[in-house]
């Protein structure tokens, strides 16, 4: 995925979740944040950032905080980013889903199931499939987490795709890493246990759990290559 006019700025604070300062080459200026997390290992005062500059009239604001530079290391943080990712990687077939037969022959993104929606709804020949896709930016010596919150959301979507499962649909939890050059994904415990109980579960029940880096640029992102998933550290 490209990002159109990606210009480098500062970071200077972040009043609420939507909203963020940055400076851009001398003069203060409104962003806005495109990840509701928090993020406050990444958003620290005087990080570099990149910001897509889009200076539409009918916006409130003309900048949008995508990636941040922490270390060495670029960081995409454009909560946005995970399914575009992911249905390119199926889309250009450089993800295959394991386990599923067949080419693809539907990709349907936000396909509702029960009283969950799913990221993507996929169909071959053979088979059919619901896939949730999280977007990670986590990430402490390497070892990456998901969620940075506790999110009752994730957790039911996750007994739901059990249920999708044992209903006969294939069922995928797909971790996208907005970033490169990580050890190993593991679900979040000490800041949601149950939804690390849920992720074990899910496993244990059949459900695939997968976790993908990502190449991440000033202005790009494209799903890298598969990433250990530990579920008990």
């Amino acid at each position: 995925m490209q990002y159109k006019n990606s210009i480098q700025a500062t970071f200077i604070e972040r009043p609420n979740r939507f909203i963020a300062y940055c400076e851009v080459e001398g003069e203060r200026v409104k962003v806005h944040v495109k990840n509701t997390g928090r993020c406050k290992e990444l958003l620290v005062p005087g990080c570099t950032v990149y910001l897509e500059h889009d200076p539409n009239p009918n916006r409130k604001t003309a900048y949008f905080l995508i990636t941040v530079q922490k270390g060495e290391r670029l960081i995409n943080m454009d909560s946005q980013v995970p399914n575009k990712v992911f249905y390119e990687a199926i889309q250009e077939k450089s993800v295959t889903l394991p386990g599923l037969l067949g080419d693809v022959t539907l990709l349907k993104p936000e396909k509702t199931y029960k009283n969950s929606r799913f990221d993507a709804y996929i169909e071959t020949k053979q088979e059919k499939a619901f896939v949730e896709v999280k977007g990670v930016t986590l990430e402490d010596e390497g070892i990456v987490r998901f969620p940075d919150a506790p999110s009752e959301r994730a957790v039911k979507h996750i007994y739901e795709l059990i249920e999708a499962m044992e209903e006969g649909y294939r069922a995928y939890l797909i971790f996208i890493i907005q970033m490169k050059g990580v050890k190993y994904f593991t679900p979040n415990r000490v800041t949601h246990e149950a939804f690390a109980k849920a992720v074990e579960h899910a496993a244990a029940k059949g459900v695939h759990i997968l976790a993908y880096d990502c190449k991440v640029t000033e202005e790009s992102i494209k799903i890298g290559e598969d990433v250990k998933v530990i579920l008990q550290p």
